[in-house]
């Protein structure tokens, strides 16, 4: 009760502050992920996670002498799950469609050759099953019962799921729908086309995951690991009287490095994954976060896993 009745004060003060537009703007994408979750709650969430880890962090820091500065980063990780949930929700959402695509198409097909017109056979199609597709379908369907013009809620599904196949798979079979003739061959080609596109993604993934897996060592293991040790070597140079500007220049060069290098790799994930630079976003802010929690791991306690007393 003590959280609820949190969180319903924080969503007060939040909509006092913050732009209905804003809300309203992020709210509509929370749906089109299937988010059912008040954004407004979402917010107060992350400002409640943030304020009990400065008060955690506060804490460690009087008992193990932590430095102050490190209350910055507990600002990092709650609004980076946010993000990232979102974004592995949505691309996850994306892929199963986009899988699903080519057996409605060819369901769609069949229901053609019968004589259905196209619309009764997206209707029947959505009598009988409740997957991702079918929620879209459904609602493109909705649209069009409501007045809006069939070929822009048709279109409306890729432009949704920002899938680049769907919208080329989808705009085809309207083009073939205007020219009266033959739709089922045609769907049934585009159907093809883009269950051989499925396929050659799920190679090309599984051609580079050696890669990949290479890259990830590299972020999360050997580079926080090596300039952790440098850490230590520079807390040893320290213990024996010797602490030099340039010290702390390393050290902080190296905390520097490590968030840079991880991010770098995320993104390059993302363009051997996919072909886009910018959906390795969604890689570089785990990477980021566990390489540098290793790297202070590290260069914090390194002496103790090393039997070393400085």
């Amino acid at each position: 009760m003590l959280i609820e009745n949190l969180i319903e004060v924080t969503n007060k003060q939040i909509e006092k502050k913050v732009p209905k537009k804003y809300l309203s703007k992020f709210q509509t994408y929370l749906e089109q992920n299937r988010i059912v979750i008040d954004p407004l709650t979402i917010f107060s969430v992350n400002l409640i996670a943030i304020f009990i880890l400065i008060i955690l962090l506060s804490l460690v820091s009087l008992i193990l002498y932590v430095n102050p500065i490190y209350f910055l980063i507990t600002i990092i990780p709650p609004p980076s799950f946010l993000i990232l949930y979102v974004m592995l929700t949505s691309e996850k959402r994306r892929e199963e469609i986009e899988k699903s695509t080519p057996d409605f198409l060819r369901q769609v097909s069949s229901m053609l050759r019968t004589g259905m017109s196209f619309e009764s056979a997206l209707i029947e199609f959505t009598n009988y099953g409740s997957t991702s597709l079918h929620t879209e379908i459904k609602r493109a369907i909705l649209e069009i019962k409501m007045g809006k013009d069939f070929d822009s809620s048709l279109m409306s599904i890729p432009k949704r799921l920002n899938s680049k196949e769907l919208n080329r798979t989808f705009r085809i079979v309207i083009e073939g729908r205007k020219s009266g003739g033959g739709l089922s061959d045609i769907i049934d080609s585009v159907a093809e086309d883009l269950r051989v596109i499925n396929e050659l993604k799920r190679e090309r993934k599984s051609t580079v995951m050696m890669s990949v897996i290479f890259l990830i060592i590299s972020a999360v293991i050997a580079t926080p690991f090596t300039l952790g040790m440098v850490g230590v070597y520079t807390s040893f140079l320290t213990s024996l009287g010797r602490e030099i500007e340039l010290i702390k220049t390393v050290i902080t060069a190296a905390k520097a490095y490590i968030i840079i290098h991880s991010s770098l790799v995320g993104f390059i994930i993302g363009m051997i994954l996919y072909g886009d630079f910018k959906k390795g976003l969604k890689y570089s802010i785990p990477l980021v976060i566990v390489s540098y929690t290793i790297f202070y791991i590290v260069s914090t306690c390194g002496e103790i896993f090393l039997g070393v007393h400085i």
